[in-house]
């Protein structure tokens, strides 16, 4: 589990001083973690999944589930501003014709 903590947060781009702020502990104990030198509590695991926004099956067992994906795909398009989000729309929907055309 230590490596897909780890896993995650790189691809989130999240430094562990900011991962270890966000969580209310010290750059250390993230360290400590994601080198399996400690283990993580139930609460500490709940936190990372808030945080990093994947169900916490994903982070136990490393299943990645459509569901996990639509929830932190829309977490994280809830953030963006109003232009940004239409300029992924508009792109899902060129990709999708795209796809389509391939299979004409």
């Amino acid at each position: 589990m230590h490596e897909r903590l780890k896993k995650i947060r790189k691809n989130l781009r999240l430094t562990q001083e900011f991962v270890a702020k966000q969580m209310g502990m010290s750059r250390t104990t993230i360290v400590a973690i994601e080198s399996g030198n400690r283990d993580v509590t139930a609460a500490e695991l709940a936190a990372f999944s808030d945080l990093y926004g994947v169900p916490m099956e994903e982070l136990i067992h490393g299943n990645v589930t459509n569901e996990g994906k639509a929830v932190m795909f829309a977490r994280t398009f809830s953030e963006l501003s109003d232009m940004d989000q239409a300029e992924i729309i508009s792109l899902m929907r060129f990709k999708k014709r795209y796809k389509e055309s391939l299979h004409a």
